[in-house]
């Protein structure tokens, strides 16, 4: 469902002051501090959420972290400002109506490269069609 993840960019740009991306840039050293932190939009799962009267679609997402930081303080406050910037925030996608969008979980971990600390917060997000009223 790319209008979700059109919103939650849109989003996430919005009200992050890292970079947001849905694949990173490449870079030719992979010791290139400089690109660090950023974000991306991760996997997402969508299931049918209809009734007799209403269609719409359950959704759970995942924002990924990346930093370089020594330890994990940067990633978990750049967690929080996912956070903040998502939790019961009602985003706008295109023919649909967000019912509700609240946050699940966030973890890291360190890559194995030693070097980079990785983020993952879940959403759950449940919208209802709107494109056939």
């Amino acid at each position: 469902m790319m209008p979700v993840q059109a919103a939650v960019f849109d989003r996430l740009v919005d009200q992050v002051p890292f970079p947001v991306y849905d694949r990173p840039p490449q870079t030719e050293d992979a010791g290139d501090d400089e690109s660090f932190p950023y974000l991306t939009i991760g996997e997402d799962t969508f299931t049918p959420w209809d009734d007799d009267f209403t269609q719409g679609y359950e959704s759970e997402l995942n924002v990924h972290t990346w930093s370089r930081y020594r330890g994990r303080k940067e990633v978990k406050e750049i967690q929080q400002t996912i956070y903040d910037a998502l939790h019961r925030h009602s985003i706008s996608i295109a023919g649909y109506a967000t019912i509700n969008l609240h946050f699940e979980f966030a973890d890291s971990v360190r890559d194995p490269d030693g070097l980079t600390h990785h983020g993952v917060s879940r959403f759950r997000l449940l919208i209802e069609d709107q494109r056939n009223e």
